[in-house]
């Protein structure tokens, strides 16, 4: 492929949209257009409605139009085939135009009340929108207008504060202009606008050249503002009524403002510093004004307080709120508040409070909140409050009357404590539970007494006790210790007891546990905030309660996990299919705040053995869904005892890690390099290999992403890198030829950001050169793009650390990343070099591996392949224009001191020299 090609792909100067396809229609690569309006995920996810194109093209058609469909608005392109050589086509382009949508934007702006101007400087021309002309322009004139032409347009009054203001933006006084003036409108009225803008453009000295900016009509606003004027005054003669009035210090000045009825209320001059006022407090009300003081000072926060100051020949008591108003490093500056005589309510509330406390007094010695019932008549007498407490007037009424409001089972109660005092028992304590006439429930305790005084009917006595808040304050703490409080949904606590309930009642019965869990949840969370995080989880609960049978039990036991008990299936083959039914349910979007937030639905399945409880089932089931996870969103996995081992082991590889370093069960073995051009060794690599006591041998495919996932990878990383600089220094110095020394990196070491400073002291410490040195990296850590990325390999490039791409092709490929990375050599993945000599030289294997070692030509890099087993394998390698080659057709991984002594008879055989590589793989 031409280089220019992919340099006009990727920089392409243009608002259209270009992309690079494959010759199965999947995007490589996509200008900053295309990448912006989404058109690389667009185009895969309708490859199959353009594959008929792709076919067409394939067929031997230079370009066709074409339509993406699903975009709201129909999208034309261009799909062209690109040609390398006379073997047919070997990728495709598109091209989208989208430069309509400035059309669009523009038309956007002034349907929302905004015009659009720009000012040239240099030639003095202004020219804007079509609303633009309207208002302060000449209508029916689209050509350019000097300054002074359009401030024609403006009130007289207005040119001089709109000149002071853009000259004051222009010298650099203030960060951005911006003024409210008038402009005349057809009629001859006058319009208020606001005018803003920013310059866009300097010329060589520095100076603006080019001002853009907004107009926007304010009429609306300036009538509101006057509207707002005479609201204001109607506030102040209601706080006049009300016998309010505003008050203001000005901390630095010392000056306090005030209405001039305050004053007068309190008997203080016009003028009078803070201090003044202060005299008028009591001593006792110094600690309310230093509370106060502190909130608005120290918390920046409103402050409500009562103060009581002397006045003309009386206490007044004062009901303040107050608010600071603070500068940009939050302290205040000015103390605004509203201040109320309150004297007379709060005489009244003494009042009210005295004449309260004798009606208590009284009522105590009248048994307030009790009644008397008739043993004979079953007449009830009661107290004011006892009726109130019932929603009811009156003095009396039959027992059976109000009876009729009380539940069955309080009715019973009371008519059986009754039954047992009458017949001598102590006084009896229920409680009980009714309701008024308005509906509302009330529950109280009672005690029921029994009296029986010479000269009076016998009677029974009732006293009452609302304790409906406690019973709600009860049933509240009972719900959020079983429920939980986002979805109520039963938590972990309730749905334990929920299950193995069921499961004890389950008989023959195939139960099966379904653990639930939101991929993606976290990016949710990230990206849109908790709020919507908690959308997602309330949408999934209100979706189980419809998709889950009648008779299932389910609920949430953490954070975005959620458990069902399918109770409905009679075989394996109908609890996966209620389990797919679910999984599809609860997998829709969500809308939310005009978007629609995506996510998938993994899902865990243990089927319930007999005389298997919750915990056992919860963990097999999470078993299962750890393996769901690894295979995507909406996937179902069945436990099976294969993967709890394999979980198994992967937590006891997680721990062994832990301590493997510092017992140094680590160690390095290498692998040759071999130059394709001259035979020669031209680098090794060193592969990390771990041996456990315990465990045994592991795979670095086994132990590297769990290392990478907790961290470890780091440290280890570390070792790899100064104990491959440290042998190979060592084979140098002992005359053993070779060249560079790669070292593979993890992505998690390359976010570390002490990352090339250890490079570069390992390579110090060591004596080994950094010009011999080469890192790997796997195509996904280009993906991180980040500025700390850009610095780190800017570093390692000063130093001469080269850089390599490992696997290439079986990542997550991008010639954008690698045409902007300093990258200078590509390593071909094993996989493509397996199936090179059975395919006589046409399987997508040979395609694939010519067009990686042409892509490396194009972007003038190094070449190597991996995995090389045979002659055939090297021979058709080297006829492709590989550079380099590894694998056991040289030279299996040996250790440091095989290595010495293949080495050494490579010597003997011949003479050549080149370097040394180091991995983890």
């Amino acid at each position: 492929m031409e280089p220019g090609l992919i340099s006009s792909l990727l920089d392409h100067p243009v608002s259209d949209g270009v992309l690079l396809l494959d010759r199965g229609g999947r995007c490589i690569a996509a200008n900053p257009a295309a990448r912006r309006r989404g058109l690389d995920r667009l185009v895969e996810r309708h490859a199959a409605s353009l594959a008929g194109l792709y076919a067409r093209l394939l067929d031997g058609v230079d370009e066709l139009p074409c339509e993406l469909p699903d975009t709201g608005m129909p999208l034309r392109g261009l799909l062209r085939a690109v040609q390398v050589d006379d073997s047919g086509p070997l990728a495709f382009s598109l091209s989208v135009r989208l430069s309509e949508d400035l059309d669009d934007w523009l038309e956007a702006a002034e349907s929302g009340g905004h015009a659009l101007w720009v000012w040239e400087l240099r030639h003095d021309q202004m020219r804007g929108s079509a609303a633009w002309i309207q208002w302060v322009g000449r209508a029916g004139h689209d050509a350019p207008l000097p300054f002074d032409a359009v401030e024609q347009r403006i009130h007289p009054d207005d040119r001089g504060p709109r000149r002071t203001a853009l000259g004051a933006y222009l010298e650099g006084a203030v960060a951005q202009y911006l003024c409210e003036y008038r402009c005349v409108r057809e009629d001859g009225d006058w319009r208020w606008v606001r005018d803003s803008g920013q310059v866009t453009a300097r010329d060589a000295q520095g100076r603006p050249s080019k001002v853009a900016g907004t107009l926007t009509c304010i009429d609306h606003q300036k009538r509101l503002e006057h509207t707002l004027r005479e609201q204001r005054g109607l506030v102040e003669d209601t706080q006049r009524l009300a016998g309010m009035g505003s008050w203001q210090w000005a901390i630095d000045d010392d000056r306090v403002s005030c209405a001039p009825q305050l004053r007068a209320l309190l008997d203080i001059e016009e003028g009078a510093g803070l201090r003044n006022w202060l005299r008028r407090c009591r001593r006792a009300e110094f600690p309310v004004l230093r509370r106060a003081w502190r909130e608005l000072r120290d918390r920046t926060e409103p402050a409500h307080f009562e103060l009581t100051l002397s006045g003309k020949g009386a206490a007044n008591v004062l009901q303040i709120w107050a608010s600071p108003q603070c500068d940009g490093n939050g302290r205040p500056l000015t103390v605004l508040a509203q201040v109320q005589d309150v004297t007379r309510q709060r005489q009244s509330d003494a009042e009210a409070r005295r004449r309260g406390a004798l009606l208590r007094r009284v009522a105590e010695l009248g048994r307030i909140g009790g009644c008397e019932i008739d043993a004979e008549t079953r007449t009830l007498h009661w107290t004011g409050e006892c009726a109130g407490l019932h929603g009811r007037e009156g003095q009396s009424l039959p027992l059976d009357d109000l009876l009729r409001h009380y539940t069955t089972e309080s009715r019973e109660a009371l008519q059986a404590a009754m039954s047992r005092v009458a017949s001598g028992a102590p006084a009896a304590s229920i409680e009980l539970c009714f309701y008024r006439p308005d509906g509302a429930q009330v529950w109280t305790q009672a005690v029921v007494d029994f009296v029986r005084e010479p000269g009076l009917p016998p009677r029974y006595l009732v006293l009452f006790r609302d304790i409906s808040g406690e019973r709600a304050a009860s049933e509240r703490i009972e719900q959020l210790a079983h429920y939980d409080a986002l979805t109520g949904l039963p938590n972990r606590t309730r749905l334990r007891q929920d299950v193995d309930s069921a499961l004890s009642q389950g008989g023959s019965l195939c139960q099966a546990l379904l653990l639930l869990d939101i991929s993606g949840f976290g990016g949710i969370n990230e990206a849109h905030g908790h709020a919507a995080g908690d959308l997602v989880l309330k949408a999934v609960a209100a979706r189980l309660h419809m998709l889950v049978d009648a008779g299932d039990v389910f609920g949430r036991i953490g954070a975005d996990e959620f458990v069902v008990l399918l109770q409905q299936g009679a075989s394996r083959q109908e609890v996966t299919l209620a389990a797919q039914r679910i999984v599809n349910g609860l997998s829709d979007p969500v809308p939310a705040a005009g978007e629609l937030l995506r996510f998938g639905i993994s899902a865990g399945i243990a089927v319930r053995p007999p005389g298997v409880g919750f915990d056992e089932l919860l963990r097999a089931a999470g078993v299962a869904l750890h393996g769901a996870r690894r295979e995507g969103r909406n996937h179902i996995e069945f436990y099976s005892p294969t993967a709890w081992l394999q979980a198994r082991r992967r937590l006891e590889i997680e721990h062994a890690l832990r301590g493997a370093l510092e017992q140094e069960e680590f160690s390095l073995a290498y692998q040759p390099l071999i130059d394709l051009a001259d035979g020669g060794v031209c680098g090794m690599e060193a592969l990390l290999r771990w041996h456990h006591p315990e465990l045994g041998p592991c795979a670095p495919g086994e132990f590297i992403e769990i290392a990478e996932a907790t961290g470890d990878i780091v440290a280890i990383g570390e070792w790899v890198l100064r104990e491959a600089c440290r042998q190979a220094a060592a084979w140098d110095a002992s005359g053993l030829r070779f060249g560079r020394m790669s070292v593979n990196v993890s992505a998690v070491q390359l976010r570390d950001p002490g990352f090339t400073q250890r490079v570069l002291l390992a390579c110090a410490d060591t004596g080994w050169s950094t010009a011999r040195l080469e890192l790997e990296i796997t195509e996904s850590a280009l993906l991180l793009d980040t500025d700390a990325l850009w610095e780190c390999f800017g570093a390692l490039q000063s130093a001469g650390v080269a850089l390599a791409v490992d696997d290439f092709g079986t990542g997550f490929s991008s010639l954008s990343y690698l045409s902007r990375f300093p990258v200078g050599r590509l390593k071909i993945d094993r996989s493509f070099i397996a199936g090179l000599a059975a395919s006589d030289g046409t399987g997508r294997a040979v395609e694939v591996t010519r067009a990686i070692i042409q892509l490396g030509k194009a972007l003038r890099m190094q070449v190597l392949a991996e995995g090389v087993e045979s002659n055939e394998d090297e021979r058709l390698l080297r006829e492709y224009g590989c550079d380099e080659v590894q694998g056991y057709l040289h030279s299996r991984p040996l250790a440091p001191r095989e290595m010495v002594r293949w080495l050494q008879a490579r010597a003997l055989s011949a003479d050549h020299v080149e370097p040394v590589h180091a991995s983890m793989g």
